[in-house]
């Protein structure tokens, strides 16, 4: 049984570094899948759970709360074009009020709900 700090191989090329805890994921740790996405942050029962960065090989970056492997709480997710959404989460999805930024600087605050923008805040 797993616990403690170790690091554990997949077969297809995935890795996980950090802690255990009766077999399962928990604590802080790093995950990379062979895809070449990678999450550092905290654990609980193999799910991401807590504050942690997830990165995406297509230069995609969400850094902020995770609840039972989803988005929820704050964040900030980073697109590969330099768009940016810093805000609120729920269920893996925007949700709440967020500031969504373009490229060149310009910023607006929203409402968010499951994903999609309901409203602007800032007219």
């Amino acid at each position: 049984m797993k616990h403690g700090y170790g690091v554990y191989h997949w077969a297809n090329n995935s890795q996980y570094k950090g802690n255990w805890e009766k077999n399962k994921i928990c604590g802080y740790g790093e995950y990379k899948w062979s895809d070449g996405r990678v999450y550092q942050g905290n654990w609980n029962d193999n799910n991401m759970h807590g504050q942690g960065t997830y990165k995406w090989a297509d230069g995609r970056k969400y850094e902020g709360e995770y609840q039972n492997d989803k988005k929820h709480g704050y964040g900030i997710y980073e697109y590969p074009d330099g768009r940016c959404y810093k805000g609120q989460w729920a269920n893996g999805k925007q949700h709440g009020v967020g500031t969504f930024i373009t490229p060149s600087g310009e910023q607006r605050k929203g409402q968010w709900e499951n994903g999609k923008r309901i409203n602007w805040l800032d007219e």
